[in-house]
């Protein structure tokens, strides 16, 4: 484990997070990575980039308050890091935000082996924010849409208009995206179905209607989701989730004939669809990781199957929706968590710039996604070359 001998190393140069991601999608004990990176912080305390590498994996072993206060440790120390390729082509400028991996486009996944070095900046509202940066061709703002961003991002697009480098993903745009604004954004979209979504206090959350979807502000991957049929759910489930505010929706049965649930992820690269994986499963709430596409044979021959298909499939039946998706959010890059309706529309569920987008599935069982990684950042690394001048 080369990630294990480079951890023990001091002020070794940063890991990152792709590294470590790889090794827990195979099935790795990260444990003792873990481990060598406590014990080379705990020697040498002033190590930003230990701190930051232990904190990349606590998150990935599930430990996010202990990993949070050692990635608060490493940006009190400093905060610019550096991702540099083997033969650097390009270097783009990535500003991330503090917090847990999915509040940060994972630039990294979409990069590897590409010929980018990354410089990463995190800026954050108790730190000065630098004078200089590191010299880049490309800036690329990472730091995703939520409440903790928000002023930082409103703080950064003062910046960007005369920033002396192309800029992806304006912060402003970026800012608009939170759940209830997205609704928004999209409604009366050509055929794109999104439920309203409304935004509540505690103390101000009443019964709208049933079945309805309920979810703390910030939340990702599915923490702290609910489908609620009945006011005593609802009551139950303010009880046992302790948040100040929350989004609610209503909930669109969105099962095939078959009785399963579809949900896509897609990523749109400016403007042009690419599909990064189909989650089957006959429960609503579909994360691809609790799919059970692992132990599908059928379920993978249908994601192949769309994968294979998509351009003339799935992108050409919905390119109107995505068309004004791309429009209305005037992005970049962005990912879109969707299905399809009984009736033709794209339902979309969330769209965001952080969502995971990645070649690190298993090989063996998953074969027919390496070609659709590699269309997709393919196309990633072309928009990038188009930025430079």
């Amino acid at each position: 484990m080369d990630e294990l001998l480079r951890a023990a190393v001091p002020f070794a140069p940063l890991i990152g997070m792709a590294p470590p991601m790889r090794l827990a999608m195979q099935g790795r004990d990260l444990g003792p990575l873990a481990a060598t990176l406590l014990r080379r912080v705990r020697d040498h305390p002033d190590d930003a980039n230990g701190l930051l590498d232990a904190s990349i994996v606590l998150q990935l072993l599930g430990q996010p308050d202990a990993a949070m206060l050692l990635q608060q440790r490493a940006l009190g120390l400093q905060t610019s890091y550096a991702l540099p390729a083997s033969a650097p082509e390009m270097v783009v400028l990535v500003i991330m935000g503090p917090g847990e991996l999915m509040w940060n486009t994972p630039v990294e996944l979409l990069l590897e082996d590409a010929g980018v070095s990354l410089e990463l900046l995190y800026l954050t509202a108790d730190h000065p924010w630098p004078e200089t940066v590191p010299l880049h061709d490309a800036m690329l703002v990472a730091m995703a849409e939520s409440d903790a961003n928000r002023a930082l991002l409103q703080r950064l697009a003062e910046a960007v208009p005369d920033w002396p480098r192309p800029v992806i993903n304006t912060p402003e745009r970026i800012a608009a995206l939170s759940r209830d604004s997205v609704s928004t954004l999209l409604a009366g979209a050509d055929g794109v179905a999104m439920p309203p979504t409304w935004r509540s206090a505690r103390g101000a959350v009443r019964d709208e209607g049933y079945p309805c979807i309920i979810r703390p502000t910030d939340s990702h991957a599915g923490r702290d989701l609910a489908l609620l049929t009945h006011g005593g759910e609802l009551r139950q489930y303010l009880a046992e989730v302790d948040a100040a505010e929350f989004y609610l929706s209503p909930f669109v049965d969105y099962r095939s004939e078959d009785g399963l649930y579809r949900k896509y992820r897609i990523a749109l690269i400016d403007g042009q669809p690419f599909i990064s994986h189909l989650g089957i499963s006959s429960h609503w709430m579909i994360h691809y990781l609790n799919a059970g596409m692992e132990h599908s044979a059928a379920k993978r021959a249908e994601e192949a199957d769309r994968m294979h298909d998509f351009d003339s499939g799935f992108a050409l039946r919905h390119a109107a929706a995505i068309r004004q998706i791309h429009q209305r959010a005037g992005l970049d890059y962005l990912t879109i968590d969707c299905a399809e309706t009984a009736d033709g529309q794209l339902l979309v569920f969330e769209i965001g710039t952080a969502m995971a987008v990645h070649a690190m599935d298993d090989e063996q069982l998953f074969p027919y996604k390496q070609p659709a990684m590699r269309k997709l950042f393919a196309a990633f690394r072309r928009m990038l070359d188009s930025r430079r001048r």
